[in-house]
């Protein structure tokens, strides 16, 4: 196992629990806020995050999982911004086929209205992901693969 602390900041498996523990819960944080703003009670809103939170954690790892086989098998390797975009919508694509049909059946609304909750916690995810990992890096430094 490697360094947990060092002079160039958090590494190692510890720095992926604490990434994914505090990114999740500040997802849980926002997107309960979200559901609250766009007018659901807030035990429902909360639970809800909490679920898809659990679930986008569980369909991160599979869908890696997956994926990075499927790469393997590829006679070009390295990954294009063709490949990086054929990873982004399947992970997002999965996971829309898995919340939106469980929004609207949570929160009682029509399939429609979770389908636009989803792009709009879509784009939210977007800004979120990049300043969380800006931050994280600052905080922490950056993980020795990028040093």
């Amino acid at each position: 196992m490697s360094v947990v602390f060092s002079p160039k900041g958090l590494q190692g498996p510890l720095r992926r629990v604490v990434f994914v523990t505090l990114y999740e819960l500040l997802a849980i944080a926002c997107a309960s806020g979200l559901f609250v703003l766009l007018g659901q009670q807030p035990a429902a809103s909360g639970a809800m995050a909490v679920v898809a939170s659990a679930i986008a954690v569980a369909w991160n790892i599979g869908f890696n999982h997956l994926f990075e086989r499927w790469e393997a098998r590829q006679s070009v390797k390295g990954r294009s911004v063709r490949r990086r975009v054929a990873h982004a919508l399947g992970f997002e694509g999965g996971l829309a086929l898995v919340l939106v049909p469980l929004m609207a059946w949570w929160f009682g609304i029509g399939l429609w209205q979770a389908l636009v909750l989803e792009a709009g916690l879509l784009l939210f995810f977007l800004a979120y992901t990049y300043v969380f990992n800006w931050s994280f890096d600052r905080v922490f430094g950056l993980p020795a693969a990028a040093q």
